[in-house]
């Protein structure tokens, strides 16, 4: 299992397009990835429901951890979706 803490970079936070955006990279993998605000509960970074339910804002730190075959690369993805700003699909 991993974990990383990430800052959230798009100006709308995880709500709306950022937060669709997490949740279909989140399902891209076979691993259990979870979500937290930073000193907050976990919930599961597969449910776009749990997600946008957190009210995490632009600027806030979170804690990603996935557990699984491909954990590594399930970090790595949903780091890139939280460090991009929004509107900037350079990376895809």
């Amino acid at each position: 299992m991993i974990e990383r803490t990430i800052t959230v970079v798009p100006e709308a936070g995880l709500h709306a397009r950022p937060a669709s955006k997490f949740v279909e990279t989140a399902n891209e993998h076979d691993s259990e990835i979870t979500i937290a605000p930073e000193n907050g509960d976990s919930v599961n970074a597969a449910s776009m429901l749990a997600v946008t339910g957190l009210g995490v804002k632009s600027g806030e730190r979170v804690v990603v951890a996935a557990d699984g075959p491909d954990e590594e690369a399930a970090v790595d993805a949903l780091e890139a979706v939280l460090s991009t700003p929004e509107g900037d699909e350079s990376e895809e």
